[in-house]
C-alpha cells in the first residue's frame, strides 16, 4: 500500500512539473495573450463620421465636419479624490461658457460633504428610514432641499468650474464617454495632449454640416443620443449605449446603413489610447431629390407668400407646401414648405407635408368618380342640370355657382358639387327628392374611404420616412356628412397624400410607394440598395373610366376651375380644390374663423407624364373681412412653379 501512494505522489509531482513547464515554457505567450486580453481595457472613439446624404445629382446635402474634442473615460476604481484633481486641471486649462446649475452645486456640495450631509437629516428621519417609511432617496431630497445658498456661497468662481467638470464627469452611464468640451481651441487641445491627465483623451467629434442651410433641415432629421425607451432595441441591434444615432426622420430611417464604425483604442496604463483598429465612414444616401429645383421653388414660393400676404382677406395665411414627384416611379424630386413670419423671413417647415392634414375640397373628385363608376352609378356622358340638394332637416348643398348641364366629364371639369351628391345619394340606395329623408350607416363611407384608400387618401403613402401621419377620419355618420365626404370637406389628408393620389391617376389606379432614396452606396461608390418602384395598391376599374377622368382634369386646366393654374402647352392633367376650414385665431386650442383651404394636383405631359405637381395653401382667405374677396394665391403660386419646372427640367 506505502508502495503504491509513493508512486502516485511521484506520478502527481511528475504531472505537475509537466503542466508547468509547458505553462511557463512551452505555451508562455499562449497564455500570456489569454492574460493581456482579459486585462486589457479597450474602449471606442467618441464619434465616427456618418454617411453623407445628396441629391440626384451628387450635390451634398448633409456632410460631416470634424471638431476638437476634449473627452473623460472614468478609470475603474478611481477615488473621488483622483476625479476632482482631474477636474481641477481641467478647470486650469479650459475655458468654458457653461457654469454649474444650483442643483448640481447642491449634489456637488453632498459628494464632497459626505459628513456634514447626513446631519442634515434628523434622528427621528433616520428612524423613519430604518422603519422603511422613508427610503434612502427620501433622505437624499431631504438633503438637497436643506443646502442653504449661504453653504454655497463658499465655492468661489474657480471652484464652481471645478464643481461643474466634476459633474459632467459623472454624468450618464458609468462607462460612457464624457464630453467635457466641443470644439477646444488648438491652445486648449496641445495642452491638453502634453499634460497626459489620467482618464483625459483628444478626440475628433463629427458633427453634421449643412451647406443648404435650414433647407430640408426637418426632412434629413436629427442624430442625437439613445432615447431612454428604445435602449433594449438599440442593444439587440448591437448599438453601445453611447453611441449616438439618427432620432427623426431620414437620420432615423437609414440610421444603420449612415452610422459607421467607431475605432477601437487600447487604453495604457498612463490613460492614454493606442488604436488597434480604425473604423470607417456610414454609407452615402443618394436621393431623389433634385436640391437645384428645390431652391428654385424655394425663392419662388417665398415671393408668391410675401405677394399674397398683401392681398385682401389673408390675415390667417401662413403659407403654402409645393411637391414635385415623378408619377411614373413614386419618386420626389422636391419637398417645399414654407411659413411666414414677417418681413423677408420664413421659416423652413418641410416636414409638415407628412404630419399636418387639411381638408382639400374638391380635389378628391377624381377618386370619387372612380367609386362611381366601380359601383356603376355613373349614366356616362349623360347630361344633368346643375342644381342643388336639399335633404330633410339639412341646409341646402349646392355647388359654388349654377353650372349648367353637366355630365361625368364636364362634372369635373366645373366641379359640380351636386353630380357629386347625387352619386352618394344613390350610393346610400335613394333616388334625390327635395327634403329627402336619407338614412346612410357605415358601409357607404367605408366604400368611399376604401376606393380613396387605393388612391393613397387617408393611408401611408409608404414614403421611407418614421411617424408619417394619414390624417384625421371623421367618426359621425351622417347624410350629410357623407355628401361632405365626397368632395373632400369631411377627413384631412396631407399634401404628401395628394402627391400619391395625383400619380395613381396618371397611372390608371396603379399606386406607387412614394420614396426620396434613390440608392445607398458605400464609399468606394459600389451601391448597397438600389430604389425600385414598388406597388402598393392598384384600384380595379377600367381603362377606359380612367380616360374619362383624366380628360375631365385635363379640361379643369384648359377652360375649367385650373383655368390659369398651368400653361396650356404643357397638356397639363389636374384638379383644384376649396375647403372650408377653422383657424384658432387666438390660439387657445379652439378654432373661431372660418377660413379657407385652397388646393391643386396636376401631372403633365398628359400620354408621358414626366412631372406631378401639387400646391396647399391652407386659410388662404376667410369669411370675415369687410369684401367677399378670394386671393387667388395657390393659382399663382402653381403657375409660376409649373412654369419653372417644365421650361427648366
Amino acid at each position: 500500500m506505502k508502495k503504491l501512494y509513493i508512486l502516485f505522489a511521484f506520478s502527481f509531482m511528475t504531472l505537475t512539473v509537466f503542466t508547468l513547464y509547458k505553462v511557463m515554457f512551452q505555451k508562455k505567450e499562449y497564455y500570456q495573450k489569454e492574460y493581456e486580453e482579459k486585462t486589457n481595457v479597450y474602449v471606442s472613439s467618441l464619434s465616427r463620421p456618418r454617411g453623407r446624404i445628396l441629391d440626384c445629382k451628387g450635390k451634398i446635402l448633409v456632410d460631416n465636419v470634424g471638431v476638437k474634442a476634449i473627452v473623460y473615460r472614468k478609470i475603474n476604481n478611481i477615488r473621488l479624490e483622483e476625479e476632482i484633481e482631474i477636474a481641477t486641471k481641467l478647470a486650469d486649462f479650459l475655458d468654458l461658457s457653461e457654469s454649474i446649475s444650483d442643483l448640481d452645486l447642491k449634489k456637488y456640495w453632498l459628494t464632497t460633504h459626505k459628513q456634514e450631509g447626513e446631519n442634515l437629516v434628523t434622528q427621528e428621519e433616520y428612524d423613519l428610514y430604518e422603519k422603511r417609511k422613508l427610503n434612502s432617496n427620501d433622505l437624499y431630497l431631504l438633503k438637497l432641499d436643506r443646502i442653504t445658498k449661504e453653504m454655497l456661497e463658499v465655492y468661489n468662481a474657480r471652484e464652481r468650474k471645478i464643481a461643474y467638470l466634476y459633474t459632467i464627469m459623472n454624468k450618464g452611464y458609468y462607462y460612457d464617454a464624457k464630453v467635457i468640451k466641443l470644439e477646444a481651441t488648438e491652445k486648449e487641445y496641445a495642452r491638453i495632449l502634453e499634460e497626459k491627465i489620467k482618464g483625459v483623451t483628444n478626440e475628433m467629434y463629427f458633427k453634421r454640416e449643412y451647406p443648404y442651410g435650414n433647407t430640408l433641415r426637418s426632412i434629413f432629421g436629427s442624430v442625437g443620443s439613445i432615447p431612454k425607451e428604445l435602449e433594449t432595441y438599440y442593444l439587440n441591434q448591437g448599438y453601445a449605449l453611447d453611441d449616438r444615432v439618427g432620432i427623426s426622420f431620414l437620420e432615423q430611417e437609414y440610421d444603420a446603413f449612415l452610422k459607421g464604425e467607431k475605432d477601437t483604442y487600447k487604453v495604457e496604463e498612463d490613460g492614454t489610447l493606442t488604436l488597434i483598429q480604425e473604423g470607417k465612414r456610414g454609407n452615402d444616401l443618394i436621393l431623389n431629390i433634385d436640391i437645384d429645383m428645390q431652391l428654385g421653388i424655394e425663392e419662388i414660393l417665398k415671393e408668391e407668400i410675401k405677394k399674397g400676404k398683401k392681398l385682401k382677406n389673408t390675415e390667417y395665411y401662413q403659407g403654402s407646401y409645393v411637391l414635385v414627384g415623378d408619377p411614373n416611379t413614386g419618386a420626389i424630386k422636391t419637398i417645399v414648405g414654407l411659413k411666414y413670419i414677417k418681413d423677408a423671413i420664413f421659416k423652413n417647415v418641410e416636414s409638415d407635408v407628412i404630419s399636418s392634414s387639411f381638408t382639400v375640397g374638391s380635389i378628391v373628385k377624381g377618386a370619387s368618380m372612380a367609386m362611381a363608376y366601380k359601383e356603376n352609378l355613373v349614366d356616362v356622358g349623360k347630361k344633368i342640370k346643375d342644381s342643388c340638394v336639399k335633404l330633410y332637416l339639412v341646409p341646402e348643398k349646392c355647388s359654388y355657382k349654377s353650372l349648367g348641364y353637366v355630365d361625368d366629364i364636364t362634372a369635373l371639369k366645373t366641379s359640380s358639387n351636386y353630380y357629386q351628391f347625387l352619386l352618394a345619394i344613390q350610393l346610400a340606395g335613394y333616388k334625390y327628392t327635395p327634403n329627402l329623408k336619407m338614412n346612410v350607416s357605415e358601409r357607404e363611407f367605408s366604400i368611399y374611404r376604401e376606393a380613396f384608400s387605393k388612391f393613397g387618401l387617408g393611408v401611408k403613402t409608404g414614403i421611407d420616412l418614421p411617424k408619417e401621419q394619414i390624417g384625421i377620419k371623421g367618426n359621425t355618420i351622417a347624410p350629410d356628412l357623407l355628401l361632405n365626404f365626397s368632395i373632400g370637406q369631411y377627413d384631412t389628408y396631407t399634401p404628401l397624400s395628394l402627391l400619391q393620389y395625383i400619380n395613381t391617376i396618371a397611372n390608371n389606379g396603379t399606386r406607387y410607394r412614394l420614396a426620396l432614396l434613390d440608392k445607398i452606396v458605400d464609399k468606394d461608390g459600389n451601391i448597397l440598395v438600389q430604389f425600385v418602384p414598388e406597388v402598393l395598391s392598384t384600384f380595379d376599374l377600367e381603362e377606359t373610366y380612367f380616360t374619362r377622368i383624366k380628360e375631365g382634369f385635363y379640361q379643369v386646366v384648359n377652360g375649367g376651375t385650373g383655368s390659369g393654374y398651368v400653361d396650356s402647352s404643357f397638356q397639363a392633367v389636374g384638379k383644384t380644390g376649396t375647403s372650408e376650414t377653422i383657424y384658432d385665431s387666438d390660439q387657445d386650442g379652439v378654432g373661431d374663423i372660418k377660413t379657407i383651404n385652397n388646393t391643386f394636383a396636376m401631372y403633365a405631359p398628359y400620354d408621358h407624364p414626366k412631372y406631378s405637381i401639387v400646391s396647399v395653401s391652407p386659410h388662404v382667405s376667410h369669411y370675415s373681412g369687410k369684401t367677399d374677396y378670394f386671393a387667388y394665391i395657390n393659382r399663382y403660386i402653381s403657375k409660376s412653379v409649373s412654369d419653372y419646372v417644365f421650361l427648366n427640367y
